[in-house]
């Protein structure tokens, strides 16, 4: 059946409008200014803390932060939950655009923009930096396609259309082992440095512990777009899908949770937990914030029925995983000469690319055919 948009005849609002084309306008001027004057000149990177904002913000958060796309459609497709159907296109918008700003925020890091291309014909198949550079690239290109179906049905390109639908299984099976690799590969990066990643976060099932709440973030992420969204364009609230999002970020989170815990327990590492100075600080609120509290939260009735509650909720584990993401991070590269603190121009080029991924998931929900009336499938 067709798909019917709820938001094409609403433009978006000029004043936010204007304000995301200036935020990413600054943004591009200040990447300008760091190719023109180099990467030494333009930021505060360095040879001992040579992984910064962009890496944590962009590569590390934001590639967990688009998680929801391969959750959402094998729930949909794979495990036939069809009440979630009206939210694989937002979900699978979000993560396509995320990986898209993911990809750009690694050009302006590494520099040589004209030289992108080499990763994907100079093989290197031992680094795992190389598996995630490609992971990310070929998901890139599933969710592409997995979003193709969205313009076709905007420019009434049925055939074409009909023709897409039939590798719909296979894309969804891609996307899922392409996450599941390159989701965890980020952890897989310190598992190289046991002796400077703190024993709190240094495991080797840190691949699979990124994995798990990569999941639970993702989810959470759908949920706050789709309430956020909902309330911007004046849509009613879906709460039996938020809800379900809720009960799936909880079950996730008590995985996590006892994963996390029984690890540092095997390790030997629990006592560590109160004992190491500033890094326990940190653990302890990523551990707060990000699980306890949202597993708090939604394990109160009233507060899983109501859309502020689980507003509150997913906030609490997008903070929560995005610290944890910045803890190993940071952690990893803290030494006794570091003193990192990133430059007004790479705030800048971070700010730009957030305000870019804002500006073109309203773009896209305000004239393309992304939300679906109750009722109505694609």
């Amino acid at each position: 059946m067709a798909a019917t948009s709820t938001a094409s005849a609403l433009p978006a609002p000029a004043a936010g409008f204007k304000a995301l084309i200036a935020l990413v306008g600054v943004g591009f001027a200040a990447a300008l200014y760091r190719f023109w004057v180099g990467l030494g000149a333009s930021t505060n990177l360095s040879d001992s803390v040579p992984w910064g904002l962009w890496v944590a913000v962009d590569v590390l958060s934001g590639v967990a932060l688009a998680a929801g796309g391969f959750g959402i459609t094998a729930a949909v497709y794979i495990f036939n939950m069809k009440k979630y159907k009206s939210i694989a296109r937002p979900a699978i918008l979000t993560a396509w655009i995320g990986y898209t700003v993911v990809v750009i925020g690694l050009v302006i890091d590494i520099g040589k923009p004209l030289a992108f291309w080499h990763p994907l014909v100079m093989w290197n198949p031992r680094s795992v930096m190389f598996e995630v550079v490609v992971c990310i690239t070929l998901y890139s290109a599933v969710l592409a396609l997995e979003f193709a179906p969205a313009f076709l049905e905007r420019f009434k390109l049925t055939g074409l259309q009909k023709f897409l639908k039939l590798f719909t299984f296979p894309l969804v099976i891609a996307g899922i082992v392409l996450s599941f690799l390159h989701q965890s590969s980020l952890g897989g990066f310190f598992l190289i440095m046991p002796h400077k990643v703190p024993a709190l976060w240094w495991s080797s099932n840190l691949p699979y512990m990124f994995y798990l709440s990569a999941i639970a973030l993702g989810l959470a992420m759908v949920s706050f777009e789709s309430i956020v969204s909902a309330r911007a364009f004046k849509r009613e609230q879906e709460m039996e899908i938020i809800q379900g999002l809720g009960r799936g970020v909880l079950i996730t989170l008590g995985l996590y949770f006892a994963f996390k815990v029984g690890d540092l327990a095997y390790r030997g590492a629990l006592s560590q937990v109160f004992s190491s100075g500033k890094a326990s600080v940190f653990f302890i609120l990523e551990m707060l914030i990000g699980v306890i509290v949202p597993i708090g939260l939604y394990a109160v009735k009233s507060i899983r029925e109501s859309v502020n509650g689980l507003f509150l909720a997913a906030c609490c584990v997008i903070v929560g995983t995005v610290m944890n993401r910045f803890n190993v991070n940071f952690f990893a590269q803290a030494g006794p000469n570091s003193n990192y603190f990133p430059s007004i121009v790479e705030i800048l080029i971070t700010i730009g690319l957030v305000s870019l991924m804002v500006l073109l998931y309203r773009l896209a929900v305000t004239y393309l055919p992304v939300f679906h009336e109750p009722g109505k499938s694609h």
